[in-house]
């Protein structure tokens, strides 16, 4: 006759109570843990606030340092252009101008408006798509930026992103290996951007092009190319034998 007897209550029970202890130390080591994360980017942010203060003029003047400092604090979660990150600093000034000087904000302001004002001047060449670079030589040579700041893509960049807030359908986007700012709300469809990203690596496009590399029928060539158009997003070139289609926005791109 078997003698094995099986698990009883208590057994159970026991169970039960070390299931709610590990559970009780998991809970416990995660409120632990997430204090001292708080804690330590606590003294990061801190840090970097002394870090700006020490460092402001060389942030205002040189673009590159300017923009590494901008991604370090992205990476702790410091927004530069948001109204305030800094604990005891009152709202309103933004956290450039609590930290590096009002000069600061004005600074993306002015670079946020020329941006506005250079894409809307090229859109009717461009149909609203301007490359990122292009939008930048011609900021850095507009007026109202006193000479005193270099712009970089990344100040670029930025202003478009301060943008956002005010639901103006500035973007950037990237169309094949290219940053481009989008001035217009409207989205590209995946069949135009896959035009616009062969244009970018052959220069132009036709239909027949199109046709034989993508698969694609002749209407739906036709049909992408005619709404491009339509945007003045591409350029047509009707001196050869087939229509050839050019993007003022890489036309740059195949200057010698």
């Amino acid at each position: 006759m078997s003698t094995r007897r099986g698990v009883g209550l208590s057994a159970f029970q026991n169970r039960t109570s070390l299931s709610t202890s590990y559970a009780s130390h998991g809970a416990s080591l995660r409120t632990s843990q997430t204090t001292f994360l708080q804690t330590q980017l606590s003294v990061f942010q801190s840090l970097l606030h002394n870090f700006a203060l020490q460092h402001a003029d060389t942030i205002k003047s040189n673009p590159s340092f300017r923009a590494e400092f901008a991604r370090m604090c992205n990476a702790i979660g410091v927004d530069p252009l948001a109204g305030s990150n800094v604990k005891g600093k009152a709202g309103g000034r933004g956290w450039w101008g609590q930290v590096v000087g009002g000069g600061m904000n004005d600074f993306y302001f002015q670079v946020a408006v020329r941006v506005v004002e250079v894409c809307r001047a090229s859109r009717a060449e461009n149909g609203g798509l301007l490359g990122v670079e292009e939008c930048r030589a011609r900021v850095g040579r507009g007026r109202g930026l006193g000479g005193e700041l270099d712009v970089s893509d990344d100040d670029i960049l930025r202003a478009v992103k301060s943008l956002a807030p005010l639901g103006s359908g500035f973007a950037v986007v990237m169309v094949g290996s290219k940053q481009m700012i989008r001035s217009i709300p409207k989205e590209l469809n995946t069949d135009q951007s896959t035009v616009l990203e062969a244009i970018q690596v052959l220069g132009y496009i036709t239909c027949s092009m199109l046709e034989d590399n993508l698969g694609w029928e002749q209407a739906r060539a036709e049909t992408v190319i005619d709404d491009l158009l339509g945007d003045s997003l591409v350029w047509v070139d009707m001196q050869a034998q087939e229509y050839m289609y050019w993007s003022p926005a890489f036309l740059n791109d195949f200057e010698d």
